[in-house]
């Protein structure tokens, strides 16, 4: 098979979330148990740091993952979902895993593949961890996929464990509380295993983690309680900033754990994180005249820190290319958005997406007025069509929007 006739095997053979939403979440490791053993435990040949959270995974992830590849470590990242490509998930020293790994890989394993009910996440994970250990990387950051206790990420025995924070997202499978969502991702920590939370502002929840560290015997911290240092970063937008504090602690911790940094590493991989690990859609700009700028947060938390931003720069007119997907609470995000842009409603070409339509009916309630469309290139062409050149253009709403109109970087980046 190709690479483009494999993805198209997996996607058939195993459910993917990214696509089809809850209707491909298994519930269980006994399969991830399954893999680890069939691929002889892969992920215990090589130090690993995980990162669970609602929001600022990836970030978080790629930060620390640029911070140790300034350091001289060979770094495996593991992060979902992917924009432009399956491969953005699995990198080593920011080079994306070849096409002809991923074919290789399941042209190896199809008869398991075909034998056991697995998920598009549960194999991804297994060829993460294998491709890593045939790397030989030093350390690896995995990224949690969808909560932490049930998610197949969480076999490892990580040197750090890393929670950026709670909210509301995934309520269908996490819980409808953020007291659930708390003890869902606490999951994570393990025994005698240091835990640290970015940001946690609810005393409760705070008292859900501080527990949990206390069962397993592992020292936990919360980064609100360090000094933040005002350092330069790659990654732009105001929300960062919670973030680097996260990563400036981490990178404390990691000194104390026995890792080999120095204080340059720390602001060379704040400076060099995009050129390092190819991260995309953070408060990106993809566009001066018209200014055209696109974030991947998609959730209320996610998307009121976008709000924020907006709030900080200046136009002439907002204009706002907005697309959802059908299993997020659009009703608490549309009441949040701002009343003054103009929007264009539109929809990425997956079946979880929310019909344009819709989200416009639901929008109108909130006093946010615009036209539909029904894909995202007919509708950030309308915008810049309407925009003049003072003019700022904000594309959000969902990962896949974004995926749909962002420029592929990194091409060289490429395993070969």
């Amino acid at each position: 098979m190709t690479y483009s006739e494999t993805l198209q095997y997996l996607y058939a053979q195993t459910p993917m979330f990214q696509q089809k939403g809850t209707s491909a979440y298994k519930e269980g490791l006994e399969n991830t148990f399954f893999l680890d053993e069939y691929f002889e435990h892969p992920h215990r040949n090589y130090k690993t740091i995980h990162v669970a959270g609602t929001n600022g995974k990836g970030s978080t992830s790629h930060l620390l993952a640029s911070i140790l590849q300034c350091a001289g470590y060979k770094v495996g990242l593991y992060t979902s979902p992917h924009l432009k490509d399956f491969r953005e998930r699995i990198r080593v020293n920011g080079v994306m895993i070849s096409e002809q790994r991923v074919v290789d890989f399941v042209a190896q394993n199809k008869e398991m593949i075909e034998k056991r009910y697995l998920s598009f996440f549960e194999l991804t994970t297994a060829l993460a961890f294998l491709y890593f250990f045939e790397e030989k990387v030093d350390v690896a950051i995995i990224e949690a996929g969808l909560g932490g206790r049930l998610d197949c990420t969480n076999i490892i025995q990580p040197e750090l464990s890393i929670i950026t924070n709670v909210s509301f997202d995934h309520v269908s499978i996490l819980g409808d509380t953020l007291e659930k969502i708390a003890k869902e991702k606490s999951g994570i920590i393990k025994k005698n295993i240091p835990v640290l939370i970015g940001e946690c502002k609810d005393e409760n929840i705070k008292n859900i983690f501080i527990e949990k560290a206390k069962e397993n015997d592992a020292p936990i911290c919360f980064a609100q309680n360090y000094e933040y240092l005002e350092i330069p970063c790659e990654l732009k937008g105001i929300y960062q900033e919670k973030n680097k504090h996260t990563v400036m602690v981490a990178f404390t911790l990691l000194l104390q754990l026995g890792f080999n940094l120095a204080d340059s590493d720390l602001r060379n991989g704040f400076q060099q994180v995009i050129e390092r690990t190819g991260l995309q859609g953070r408060w990106q700009e993809i566009s001066s005249q018209p200014r055209i700028v696109c974030d991947t947060g998609h959730n209320e938390a996610g998307i009121s820190e976008v709000v924020k931003q907006l709030g900080e720069e200046k136009y002439e007119k907002l204009r706002i290319v907005f697309g959802m997907v059908n299993d997020k609470d659009i009703s608490s995000v549309l009441s949040i958005l701002p009343k003054n842009a103009i929007y264009y409603f539109t929809k990425a070409q997956i079946p979880r997406a929310l019909s344009e339509v819709e989200i416009q009916q639901k929008a109108k309630k909130y006093n946010l007025n615009g036209e539909s469309f029904s894909s995202v290139k007919q509708a950030l062409d309308k915008a810049k069509e309407d925009a003049s050149s003072n003019d700022l253009i904000f594309v959000g709403g969902s990962n896949f929007v974004i995926a749909e109109i962002i420029l592929k970087k990194n091409d060289k980046k490429v395993a070969q």
